[in-house]
């Protein structure tokens, strides 16, 4: 008798907790707050609000395109004057079971509004599907897809540094495109290692990746944290030397359809004086 409670346990046990592991990754995303006082900041410039979105794993079954549609709609509903992107649009999941074309995973991005645009940058699951797609499908979605260069938005300098995981990010390239320009920095790029290797200090570095470890657990802690530097650039709102570093958790699950304790996230950030 005892023996058939604990396989009832068991069995209880392994089907709770994979749903509600599923749960988690599927959830709304949690809206965290920042506020980062970037140097050269004009004085005649109001503040701007910014949105950070990234590790979009569009994929079934955790993240379709019609899920990804009622996050914008809830990222429009912060009223951006910017958003960003972080990379990874894309997964081919070890446990996937729906695979979307490229031009089909970005497309609900038609629909961000904001004044100063949507700028990203590709991941390591973008390049490793298809770079050229991604090239020419993100723009169409009204994105600015920035290859190691830099844009001025309002008094943004913005430097988009490519994927450094698939070996296509290139700093003297985008330094050398940001120095065309004059303005506050903010570097965008995919992976948060790349912040020691950076030519020169900016007021701020923008990532994902690494999805906050994705499964953290109680007594042990992040699983993996997917960085050279372990819990450095882990997660969160990171002061790194000179500059200031915000990792975010991201929107959809690589490898697994699962989170446990590290649920979706996206950023909204006051950048001013």
């Amino acid at each position: 008798m005892k023996f058939r409670l604990l396989l009832i346990l068991i069995l209880l046990v392994a089907v709770a907790l994979p749903g509600w592991g599923y749960w988690q990754a599927t959830r709304d995303p949690i809206v965290r707050t920042a506020r980062i006082m970037l140097p050269d900041w004009p004085q005649d410039a109001p503040p701007l609000r910014a949105v950070l979105m990234s590790d979009l794993h569009v994929a079934g079954p955790d993240m379709p395109p019609e899920r990804l549609a009622r996050i914008v709609a809830q990222v429009n509903a912060l009223k951006p004057d910017i958003v960003f992107i972080a990379g990874d649009m894309v997964s081919d999941k070890f446990l996937g079971m729906r695979r979307y074309r490229v031009d089909a995973a970005v497309a609900p991005l038609k629909g961000l509004r904001a004044p100063l645009g949507t700028i990203a940058v590709l991941g390591n699951h973008d390049h490793w599907r298809d770079t050229v797609a991604f090239r020419r499908e993100v723009p169409k979605a009204g994105v600015t897809l920035l290859t190691n260069q830099a844009v001025r938005r309002g008094p943004l300098v913005i430097g988009g540094v490519d994927d450094r995981i698939s070996r296509h990010a290139d700093l003297a390239a985008t330094w050398r495109a940001m120095d065309a320009l004059n303005g506050p920095r903010v570097v965008l790029t995919h992976s948060p290692d790349i912040v020691p290797a950076l030519p020169g200090p900016v007021g701020l570095v923008l990532a994902g990746h690494t999805h906050c470890g994705q499964i953290r657990l109680p007594f042990i802690g992040r699983i993996t944290t997917a960085s050279h530097y372990g819990e450095r650039f882990a997660c969160g709102v990171i002061r790194d030397h000179q500059q200031m570093v915000i990792v975010t958790a991201g929107l959809g699950t690589s490898i697994i359809p699962l989170r446990f304790g590290v649920p979706p996230d996206l950023w909204l950030i006051e950048l001013g004086r």
